[in-house]
């Protein structure tokens, strides 16, 4: 197939093209995000390859449909950017790349709290300026602190693992539950867990149930100095109520590699402009903020997975039949 492929940087250019050597699939790479002004960008091809922050709704779907498209594959595992309810009025079908590397953003994960905790970020810039002091830089042992998880699926299950290791007592929420995971920790409510974690991980998909979960309210209710950690979904966490309780000494701390409204911010240059996100840019500059740009899928093992899972899509939909990966209205 004709593969109108947006959102493309060198390295998703890179694991493409090594995942097509031998595929009959021709990509055309496209720098801009898919959105109402660039779906024009599509025409002439057969199927259009979306990333995370793309803009898949109605109109744009229609837009598809017009142009002839009939297929579109995400080389993510969210699919909250897209119309499922559209796609299906317009005879398009969706597949996705359901899990790559849980590991990468567990990891990951465990990188921006080591980081926050102990203040890494700042060691390695006063280093740098020859500052070898040790104020300000205290942190607390993860041994022994109450873990909390939010979300047990395939990353959660690995998270859960890790910090078992360290000798955390490891608090689970999920609607529905892993019984593999109680020899390692404790299901509980979520309100429970938000009260008692030192942490706090989102691990958990974002839907209409599960946008702004972490509101001014639940908040509020986590333990005062907790720290909250956002590897999942921006629009799981309501940004403003995040910095209210920031200001407020409430919350103790902040890691986000993902945020609502990253979509024209992350995975761009833009150290030579003004950003006009007023929330984004008041949230950096607190001190026990830490926020990386979307990176926490971003390994080798991880882009060769979604690189491959995407071509063995693209074979399935061109086929006409079974789409092991396909995304329909009722997985919402």
């Amino acid at each position: 197939m004709q593969v109108a492929c947006f959102s493309t940087k060198s390295y998703d250019q890179e694991f493409l093209s090594e995942a097509l050597e031998g595929s009959t699939h021709d990509f055309r790479f496209l720098k801009p995000e898919l959105n109402h002004d660039t779906v024009v960008l599509a025409d002439e091809a057969e199927a259009v390859c979306a990333f995370v922050n793309d803009n898949l709704d109605r109109p744009v779907l229609e837009a598809l449909k017009v142009a002839g498209i009939r297929s579109v594959v995400l080389r993510c595992a969210g699919f909250n950017n897209i119309d499922l309810q559209a796609a299906k009025d317009f005879g398009i079908r969706v597949a996705r790349v359901p899990k790559y590397s849980p590991y990468a953003v567990a990891e990951h994960t465990i990188a921006l709290v080591l980081t926050l905790n102990r203040r890494i970020h700042k060691a390695y810039n006063r280093v740098r300026d020859s500052n070898f002091s040790l104020e300000g830089l205290i942190g607390f042992d993860l041994h022994g602190r109450s873990f909390g998880i939010i979300g047990t699926g395939e990353i959660g299950k690995v998270l859960a693992s890790i910090v078992a290791g360290f000798g955390c007592r490891v608090l689970l929420y999920d609607i529905h539950p892993d019984e593999s995971l109680t020899s390692i920790g404790e299901y509980v409510g979520l309100d429970e867990l938000l009260r008692q974690s030192d942490i706090v991980s989102l691990q958990c998909p974002l839907n209409e149930h599960t946008h702004h979960l972490i509101n001014r309210s639940a908040l509020e209710s986590m333990k005062p100095g907790a720290m909250l950690v956002n590897t999942s979904r921006g629009g799981l966490v309501d940004a403003t109520a995040a910095i209210a309780c920031l200001k407020s000494r409430h919350l103790g701390g902040l890691a986000l590699d993902v945020y609502e409204e990253e979509s024209g911010l992350f995975f761009n240059d833009l150290s030579a402009q003004v950003i006009q996100d007023d929330v984004l840019t008041r949230l950096i500059t607190f001190p026990n903020v830490l926020i990386t740009s979307h990176q926490a899928f971003f390994t080798t093992d991880a882009m060769k997975t979604i690189a491959a899972t995407t071509v063995q899509n693209l074979d399935q939909l061109a086929a006409g039949g079974e789409v092991l990966n396909e995304v329909k209205l009722d997985n919402k």
